[in-house]
């Protein structure tokens, strides 16, 4: 390998990935060149691999949920060189509508690291300062957890979710786990349901405060707050049921499909309806902040690792059986 190449996984096409080699990434200004720590792998990567997200060309480089280690001083001086950082993976035009009212989150032209642009699975990238976040004393596995915890910190955020109040999070993927987590720490009553029992007691062993029980169609709407983590639009079309009166829904779950409520049950509950898209960086503060407080069991969610040509056969496994998956690491 010569100095100018760098190691890369590559999503030929769905089904197909590739361990190689591609030039180092040009520098670009307001830039900064970090070396890849630690990625988690994300359910849209299972997606990418699996042929069924709508966003982006093949071949593409995925990887989103990244910690890295800057390769120089930042402008601002917020960063300097051999910092563990956050990357927050939406680069973001900043002057759509969306991004003037200080939601960057929504913006009209985002562009996702390994979504819609090559991302992280890769030894190096070249990220807007901006969107790197100083990791201070957090370890390169819990720094990559901090994108995935903070989309559910965002949901629980953006749903105002009071003390003392019922949560119903559907779902026990990680994404649902976060929100779970997120729910509980905001000091929410949390039950969280599935299908499958398996993710139920992962799940219990991150988010020992919340219940955790099998979907049934027997089961009541008693909830405040229902949060759909499932990514399954008969589940979210169905979520509504568990709804108290007077109470929010929250939509963490993106995927194609279209959201059908009888209205005059959407109607009789003065619903509030959430759409809850990415997150902020207050968000990632948040999330950063509480796993300094040990208040995220950083051990028990990362459940799988790998290196970068290890998750070559890795990967695929884990996509096939993610019951027993919470999050997978690659680590560089």
């Amino acid at each position: 390998m010569t100095a100018n190449a760098m190691r890369v996984l590559v999503c030929d096409e769905p089904g197909r990935l590739t361990a190689t080699t591609r030039p180092r990434p040009e520098d670009k200004p307001g830039h900064l060149r970090v070396q890849i720590a630690a990625i988690g792998i994300c359910g849209t990567d299972y997606h990418i691999y699996g042929g069924n997200q709508p966003y982006l060309a093949y071949p593409r480089v995925m990887g989103h949920e990244l910690s890295a280690r800057a390769m120089a001083d930042s402008t601002d001086g917020r960063i300097r060189r051999g910092d563990l950082v956050v990357v927050n993976p939406y680069l973001t035009c900043g002057t759509c509508n969306a991004c003037s009212i200080g939601k960057p989150n929504c913006c009209e032209n985002i562009a996702v690291l390994g979504v819609h642009t090559d991302g992280g699975m890769c030894e190096e990238i070249v990220v807007p300062e901006g969107n790197l976040y100083p990791a201070n004393d957090l370890t390169p596995k819990a720094a990559a957890m901090v994108e995935f915890l903070a989309i559910g910190a965002h949901g629980v955020r953006r749903s105002a979710l009071a003390e003392a109040t019922s949560a119903l999070i559907v779902g026990a993927g990680p994404i649902g786990v976060g929100a779970a987590l997120f729910a509980s720490i905001a000091g929410a009553r949390v039950v969280l349901r599935d299908t499958s029992a398996n993710r139920l007691a992962l799940a219990k062993a991150i988010v020992p405060s919340a219940t955790t029980e099998l979907v049934s169609e027997a089961q009541p709407a008693v909830y405040e707050t229902v949060f759909d983590a499932t990514g399954n639009i008969d589940a979210m079309n169905a979520g509504l049921k568990w709804l108290a009166h007077g109470g929010s829904y929250v939509l963490l779950s993106l995927v194609k499909g279209d959201l059908k409520f009888a209205d005059p049950e959407f109607h009789k509950r003065e619903t509030t309806l959430f759409a809850s898209r990415n997150a902020l960086k207050a968000d990632f503060e948040h999330v950063m902040d509480c796993m300094a407080r040990g208040l995220v069991p950083v051990e028990a969610i990362g459940t799988h690792r790998t290196t970068l040509e290890g998750a070559v056969e890795d990967l695929p496994k884990w996509a096939a059986d993610r019951g027993t998956v919470v999050k997978a690491l690659i680590e560089l």
